[in-house]
């Protein structure tokens, strides 16, 4: 304890700055003003009609408390250490949290009988500020294990906030809880304790006014990247954080996903329809798992070698080109594409991209992300061959590749291809591709010479266009109507 009178080396958690504070937001940014990333900027907007699973709540803002320090210091009704399996771990957390709450902590533990990897349990503070101590066991990180690891991280989280909540207290003060130690990538257990916090506060989170996430200066960098994510302060930044989502956000309560371990649950099981039975079908295997033994389809080798002797079914081609597209499609949503984003030149009704060759494989990636919400319905898409020359012209190949890699619902979708500024070689190219690489879309490409047709096809506020294309149709545009 402190001396009397002297200055108390805790810290009050109703003096911190909540994460709805302009203070925590990044320099240059206002409230109710997204960030301005060149990441995020050009994708965000392409979806800004999709919903968010993690939408603004600035009621669960003001909860969110981000502090870089000792979660020892923290006064809170309960705070958490990370340790092992038996209470004993030393870690520079668990070092601090015993030094500051003295040697009666030590011998609680040992009533304990230790704790399993995922559970949580709870002591007295002892001399801390806080009332109690929550301890949990991260889990080992191994890649081939990693489900299991994050179910086991979920787990930690989901256990600390239930006894918050069974005890009703009224703040939490977090530490990472899986150490350096126990070899757990920082950032892939950032998002799985973001989105777990924020279901629980969304769902049962009525009696807690403060989650506090404490952390270290290496720490810190990671948490404000994410926070954003899953903790969005404003609409704007809601909307730019869509697409930087992982794949898996988790179900309803944040806990992870894993396709091929959900039970599928009909009612009437045998009773399908016949015009409907290959859809159920298709959807409840889904649930199950795509690999070749939950699906019933034999061998997959033996399935390729055919389709390359041409003795596989339409029907059966079809399967395998959509088990290709979704592999494509996770990929998509797994790396990072800034890139390819940093080229903005992607825009919501769609201009195709040209990449040099080392980028062609991210190019296919970041087109698949952005589209695949866009063209569940009918969809237009507007190339600008504006000032094309030899260095950038239409790459046939990558186009020829993404046609082949893309979804049935994006050929079925597409209402129309408007190809802007076209040159008589690019028409005579198009005729070719369109004629003799590609089929079905032939009778959807239209060419406009100017904006001015491009706009009567398209309304102006529909339509983000780059300066320089406005630049260049304007030119072209007075120099055709003044007099020669």
């Amino acid at each position: 304890m402190d001396p009397l009178g002297a200055r108390s080396q805790f810290v009050e958690v109703q003096n911190l700055h909540t994460w709805d504070q302009p203070e925590l937001m990044e320099e240059g940014e206002e409230k109710g003003e997204g960030p301005k990333s060149d990441e995020v900027d050009n994708l965000s907007y392409q979806i800004n009609s999709l919903l968010s699973p993690f939408p603004f709540r600035e009621d669960i803002n003001r909860k969110i408390i981000l502090f870089k320090g000792d979660v020892a210091l923290l006064n809170c009704t309960a705070i958490v250490n990370t340790s092992n399996e038996t209470l004993t771990d030393k870690n520079p957390i668990s070092d601090s949290i015993h030094r500051h709450a003295g040697p009666e902590l030590r011998d609680e533990l040992l009533k304990l009988k230790g704790c399993r990897t995922g559970e949580a349990k709870m002591t007295e503070g002892f001399n801390l500020a806080a009332r109690f101590i929550i301890h949990t066991v991260g889990p080992k990180y191994k890649a081939k294990y990693r489900t299991a690891a994050e179910s086991s991280l979920y787990s930690c989280y989901r256990n600390v906030m239930q006894l918050a909540k069974e005890h009703t207290m009224v703040s939490v003060g977090f530490c990472v809880i899986s150490t350096t130690k126990r070899g757990y990538p920082l950032e892939d257990a950032t998002h799985i304790a973001f989105r777990t916090v924020r279901r629980f506060l969304e769902n049962h989170g009525e009696s807690i006014e403060a989650v506090v996430f404490a952390v270290s200066d290496a720490e810190e960098v990671v948490y404000k990247k994410l926070l954003p994510l899953y903790y969005p302060r404003s609409k704007d930044e809601e909307r730019a954080s869509l697409p930087l989502l992982p794949a898996d956000i988790g179900n309803s309560e944040g806990e992870p996903v894993v396709p091929e371990r959900q039970i599928r649950i009909t009612e009437k099981p045998g009773s399908v329809e016949d015009d409907s039975e290959d859809e159920s079908l298709e959807l409840g295997l889904g649930l199950v798992g795509n690999h070749a033994f939950a699906r019933m389809e034999g061998d997959v080798d033996k399935q390729r070698k055919q389709i390359l002797q041409g003795h596989l079914s339409e029907a059966a081609q079809q399967k395998q080109h959509q088990r290709n597209y979704n592999r494509w499609l996770c990929r998509a949503r797994a790396e990072d594409l800034s890139d390819i984003a940093a080229l903005k030149a992607l825009y919501q009704t769609g201009q195709l991209l040209n990449v040099e060759s080392s980028l062609c494989s991210h190019a296919l990636l970041y087109f698949i992300h952005v589209m695949d919400h866009i063209t569940v319905k009918e969809y237009v898409m507007v190339y600008f061959h504006t000032l094309t020359g030899e260095h950038n012209h239409l790459d046939t190949d990558f186009l020829k590749k993404l046609y082949d890699i893309v979804d049935i619902k994006f050929k079925k979708n597409l209402r129309a291809f408007y190809f802007v500024h076209p040159t008589f070689r690019s028409k005579v190219s198009a005729w070719f591709f369109t004629t003799f690489s590609v089929s079905g879309i032939k009778e959807k490409v239209h060419h406009i010479e100017n904006l001015q047709q491009l706009f009567a096809c398209i309304l102006p506020e529909q339509i983000d266009i780059p300066p320089f294309v406005l630049e260049y149709d304007a030119r072209v545009i007075y120099s055709e109507q003044s007099p020669s």
